[in-house]
Protein backbone atom coordinates (compact mmCIF):
# COMPACT_ATOMS: atom_id res chain seq x y z
CA UNK A 1 0.00 0.00 0.00
CA UNK A 2 2.80 2.40 0.87
CA UNK A 3 4.54 1.65 -2.42
CA UNK A 4 1.32 2.30 -4.35
CA UNK A 5 0.82 5.57 -2.49
CA UNK A 6 4.37 6.70 -3.23
CA UNK A 7 3.98 5.75 -6.88
CA UNK A 8 0.73 7.71 -7.08
CA UNK A 9 2.34 10.78 -5.51
CA UNK A 10 5.31 10.66 -7.88
CA UNK A 11 3.04 10.22 -10.86
CA UNK A 12 0.88 13.15 -9.72
CA UNK A 13 3.93 15.38 -9.34
CA UNK A 14 5.13 14.38 -12.82
CA UNK A 15 1.73 15.22 -14.35
CA UNK A 16 1.60 18.54 -12.50
CA UNK A 17 5.08 19.40 -13.73
CA UNK A 18 4.10 18.55 -17.30
CA UNK A 19 0.93 20.63 -17.03
CA UNK A 20 3.03 23.69 -16.21
CA UNK A 21 5.22 23.34 -19.28
CA UNK A 22 3.97 25.94 -21.72
CA UNK A 23 3.72 24.98 -25.37
CA UNK A 24 5.67 27.53 -27.39
CA UNK A 25 3.86 27.91 -30.69
CA UNK A 26 5.83 28.51 -33.85
CA UNK A 27 5.17 29.92 -37.28
CA UNK A 28 7.47 30.77 -40.13
CA UNK A 29 7.83 32.91 -43.23
CA UNK A 30 10.57 33.26 -45.81
CA UNK A 31 12.82 36.27 -45.80
CA UNK A 32 13.46 37.95 -49.13
CA UNK A 33 16.78 36.12 -49.17
CA UNK A 34 14.77 32.89 -49.39
CA UNK A 35 15.82 31.73 -45.92
CA UNK A 36 13.10 30.89 -43.36
CA UNK A 37 12.46 33.04 -40.31
CA UNK A 38 10.71 31.17 -37.49
CA UNK A 39 8.61 32.96 -34.88
CA UNK A 40 8.52 31.26 -31.48
CA UNK A 41 5.65 32.84 -29.54
CA UNK A 42 6.01 32.63 -25.75
CA UNK A 43 3.16 34.75 -24.37
CA UNK A 44 1.74 38.28 -24.35
CA UNK A 45 4.50 40.34 -26.03
CA UNK A 46 7.35 37.86 -25.58
CA UNK A 47 8.66 35.91 -28.55
CA UNK A 48 11.87 35.05 -30.29
CA UNK A 49 12.93 34.72 -33.91
CA UNK A 50 15.38 32.22 -35.33
CA UNK A 51 17.15 32.84 -38.61
CA UNK A 52 20.10 30.92 -40.08
CA UNK A 53 21.34 29.81 -36.64
CA UNK A 54 20.73 33.18 -35.00
CA UNK A 55 18.26 33.83 -32.15
CA UNK A 56 16.64 37.21 -31.49
CA UNK A 57 14.40 37.80 -28.47
CA UNK A 58 11.77 40.52 -28.14
CA UNK A 59 10.83 41.51 -24.57
CA UNK A 60 11.59 38.16 -22.88
CA UNK A 61 9.50 37.81 -19.71
CA UNK A 62 9.07 34.80 -17.42
CA UNK A 63 5.61 33.26 -17.54
CA UNK A 64 4.33 30.17 -15.78
CA UNK A 65 5.51 27.08 -17.58
CA UNK A 66 8.35 28.83 -19.41
CA UNK A 67 11.93 27.99 -18.46
CA UNK A 68 14.25 30.38 -20.23
CA UNK A 69 17.24 28.37 -19.08
CA UNK A 70 16.08 25.66 -21.50
CA UNK A 71 15.52 28.03 -24.42
CA UNK A 72 18.17 28.97 -26.99
CA UNK A 73 20.75 31.54 -25.95
CA UNK A 74 20.26 34.97 -27.47
CA UNK A 75 22.41 36.59 -30.09
CA UNK A 76 20.26 39.73 -29.84
CA UNK A 77 17.68 40.95 -27.30
CA UNK A 78 15.34 43.84 -28.10
CA UNK A 79 13.62 45.48 -25.12
CA UNK A 80 10.96 48.08 -25.83
CA UNK A 81 10.43 49.57 -22.36
CA UNK A 82 10.62 48.98 -18.63
CA UNK A 83 7.08 47.80 -17.77
CA UNK A 84 6.98 44.48 -15.94
CA UNK A 85 5.42 42.67 -18.90
CA UNK A 86 8.26 43.73 -21.19
CA UNK A 87 11.34 43.90 -18.96
CA UNK A 88 12.38 40.88 -16.90
CA UNK A 89 15.97 40.97 -15.69
CA UNK A 90 15.92 37.29 -14.76
CA UNK A 91 14.69 36.12 -18.17
CA UNK A 92 17.30 38.29 -19.85
CA UNK A 93 20.02 36.78 -17.67
CA UNK A 94 18.83 33.25 -18.46
CA UNK A 95 19.22 33.67 -22.24
CA UNK A 96 22.23 35.96 -22.29
CA UNK A 97 25.86 35.12 -22.98
CA UNK A 98 28.91 37.42 -22.91
CA UNK A 99 28.36 37.91 -26.65
CA UNK A 100 24.64 38.76 -26.51
CA UNK A 101 23.80 42.20 -27.90
CA UNK A 102 21.03 44.00 -26.00
CA UNK A 103 19.24 47.03 -27.45
CA UNK A 104 16.84 49.09 -25.33
CA UNK A 105 15.78 52.58 -24.29
CA UNK A 106 17.70 54.60 -21.70
CA UNK A 107 15.50 53.63 -18.73
CA UNK A 108 16.04 49.93 -19.41
CA UNK A 109 19.76 50.53 -19.93
CA UNK A 110 20.00 52.05 -16.44
CA UNK A 111 18.04 49.16 -14.94
CA UNK A 112 20.24 46.54 -16.61
CA UNK A 113 23.56 48.33 -16.41
CA UNK A 114 24.42 46.92 -19.82
CA UNK A 115 23.34 47.00 -23.44
CA UNK A 116 23.14 49.67 -26.11
CA UNK A 117 20.62 52.45 -25.44
CA UNK A 118 18.81 53.78 -28.50
CA UNK A 119 16.66 56.87 -28.97
CA UNK A 120 13.69 57.07 -31.33
CA UNK A 121 15.18 57.56 -34.78
CA UNK A 122 18.50 55.83 -34.09
CA UNK A 123 19.69 53.19 -36.54
CA UNK A 124 22.41 50.63 -36.06
CA UNK A 125 23.84 48.19 -38.61
CA UNK A 126 26.21 45.35 -37.81
CA UNK A 127 27.07 41.78 -38.74
CA UNK A 128 26.95 38.59 -36.69
CA UNK A 129 28.38 35.15 -37.33
CA UNK A 130 26.06 32.80 -35.40
CA UNK A 131 27.72 29.74 -36.92
CA UNK A 132 31.21 29.36 -38.42
CA UNK A 133 31.70 30.64 -41.96
CA UNK A 134 28.33 32.46 -41.92
CA UNK A 135 27.96 36.21 -41.60
CA UNK A 136 24.55 37.85 -41.34
CA UNK A 137 23.99 41.57 -41.90
CA UNK A 138 21.47 43.11 -39.51
CA UNK A 139 19.81 46.51 -39.32
CA UNK A 140 17.91 47.75 -36.27
CA UNK A 141 15.93 50.99 -36.31
CA UNK A 142 14.47 52.38 -33.09
CA UNK A 143 11.07 53.95 -33.76
CA UNK A 144 8.50 55.69 -31.54
CA UNK A 145 6.06 53.75 -29.35
CA UNK A 146 3.44 55.77 -27.46
CA UNK A 147 -0.24 56.29 -26.69
CA UNK A 148 -2.26 58.92 -28.50
CA UNK A 149 -5.70 58.62 -26.85
CA UNK A 150 -6.43 61.50 -24.51
CA UNK A 151 -5.89 60.51 -20.90
CA UNK A 152 -3.86 57.45 -21.82
CA UNK A 153 -0.61 59.17 -22.71
CA UNK A 154 0.55 58.45 -19.16
CA UNK A 155 0.91 54.75 -19.95
CA UNK A 156 3.41 55.20 -22.76
CA UNK A 157 4.41 58.84 -23.25
CA UNK A 158 5.88 60.02 -26.52
CA UNK A 159 9.67 59.85 -26.76
CA UNK A 160 10.29 57.42 -23.90
CA UNK A 161 9.85 53.90 -25.31
CA UNK A 162 11.09 52.16 -28.42
CA UNK A 163 9.58 50.07 -31.13
CA UNK A 164 12.00 48.42 -33.55
CA UNK A 165 12.22 47.72 -37.25
CA UNK A 166 14.51 44.75 -37.71
CA UNK A 167 15.90 43.86 -41.14
CA UNK A 168 16.88 40.21 -41.66
CA UNK A 169 17.66 38.69 -45.03
CA UNK A 170 16.25 41.79 -46.70
CA UNK A 171 12.92 41.46 -44.85
CA UNK A 172 11.72 44.29 -42.62
CA UNK A 173 10.02 43.20 -39.41
CA UNK A 174 8.18 45.68 -37.18
CA UNK A 175 8.31 44.98 -33.43
CA UNK A 176 6.15 47.72 -31.91
CA UNK A 177 6.38 47.81 -28.14
CA UNK A 178 3.22 49.30 -26.62
CA UNK A 179 1.61 51.93 -28.83
CA UNK A 180 -1.47 53.11 -30.70
CA UNK A 181 -1.82 54.39 -34.28
CA UNK A 182 0.96 56.97 -34.38
CA UNK A 183 1.47 59.48 -37.18
CA UNK A 184 5.04 58.18 -37.56
CA UNK A 185 3.69 54.88 -38.86
CA UNK A 186 3.17 56.47 -42.27
CA UNK A 187 6.97 56.78 -42.43
CA UNK A 188 7.59 53.07 -41.78
CA UNK A 189 8.41 52.05 -45.32
CA UNK A 190 8.43 48.59 -46.88
CA UNK A 191 7.34 46.66 -43.77
CA UNK A 192 6.97 42.99 -44.65
CA UNK A 193 5.94 41.54 -41.29
CA UNK A 194 4.36 43.40 -38.38
CA UNK A 195 3.52 42.52 -34.80
CA UNK A 196 0.78 44.79 -33.38
CA UNK A 197 -0.29 45.08 -29.71
CA UNK A 198 -4.05 44.97 -29.11
CA UNK A 199 -5.48 45.67 -25.64
CA UNK A 200 -6.88 49.11 -24.86
CA UNK A 201 -6.52 51.11 -22.68
CA UNK A 202 -2.80 50.33 -22.84
CA UNK A 203 -2.35 49.73 -26.56
CA UNK A 204 -4.66 49.45 -29.60
CA UNK A 205 -8.27 48.54 -30.06
CA UNK A 206 -9.03 46.11 -32.88
CA UNK A 207 -10.20 49.05 -35.02
CA UNK A 208 -6.95 50.89 -34.33
CA UNK A 209 -4.95 47.79 -35.26
CA UNK A 210 -6.84 47.61 -38.55
CA UNK A 211 -6.02 51.26 -39.25
CA UNK A 212 -2.38 50.72 -38.31
CA UNK A 213 -2.10 47.67 -40.56
CA UNK A 214 -3.58 49.57 -43.49
CA UNK A 215 -1.00 52.34 -42.96
CA UNK A 216 1.96 49.99 -42.52
CA UNK A 217 0.84 47.51 -45.21
CA UNK A 218 2.65 44.37 -44.03
CA UNK A 219 2.19 41.13 -45.94
CA UNK A 220 1.84 39.30 -42.59
CA UNK A 221 0.37 40.59 -39.33
CA UNK A 222 0.82 38.89 -35.97
CA UNK A 223 -1.41 40.29 -33.18
CA UNK A 224 0.25 40.24 -29.75
CA UNK A 225 -0.54 41.51 -26.24
CA UNK A 226 -4.26 40.85 -26.73
CA UNK A 227 -5.27 38.49 -23.91
CA UNK A 228 -8.97 37.72 -24.28
CA UNK A 229 -9.67 40.45 -26.87
CA UNK A 230 -11.95 39.32 -29.72
CA UNK A 231 -9.79 39.53 -32.85
CA UNK A 232 -12.37 38.41 -35.42
CA UNK A 233 -12.64 41.96 -36.77
CA UNK A 234 -9.11 41.70 -38.14
CA UNK A 235 -10.44 39.42 -40.88
CA UNK A 236 -11.35 42.54 -42.90
CA UNK A 237 -7.63 43.01 -43.61
CA UNK A 238 -7.73 40.10 -46.05
CA UNK A 239 -9.18 42.41 -48.71
CA UNK A 240 -6.09 44.62 -48.30
CA UNK A 241 -3.80 41.69 -48.97
CA UNK A 242 -2.73 41.39 -45.31
CA UNK A 243 -2.53 37.88 -43.89
CA UNK A 244 -3.40 37.79 -40.18
CA UNK A 245 -1.75 34.96 -38.26
CA UNK A 246 -2.99 34.50 -34.69
CA UNK A 247 -1.21 32.62 -31.92
CA UNK A 248 -3.06 31.21 -28.93
CA UNK A 249 -2.40 33.28 -25.84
Amino acid sequence: MKMRTLTFILLSLFIMNQSFTRNIETDSFNAKSGDPVTVHFIQHASFYLTFKGMTIYADPVNYEGVDYKKLPKADIILITHDHYDHLDIHAIADVSTPNTKIFCNHIVYKALGTGTPLDNGDEIAFSLAPVPALTIDIMIEAVPAYNITEGREIYHPKGRDNGYILTLGGTRIYIPGDCEVMTEMSQFKDIDVAFLPINQPYTMTVDQAIRAAIVIEPAILYPIHYGDTDLTGLSVLKKDGIEVRIFKM
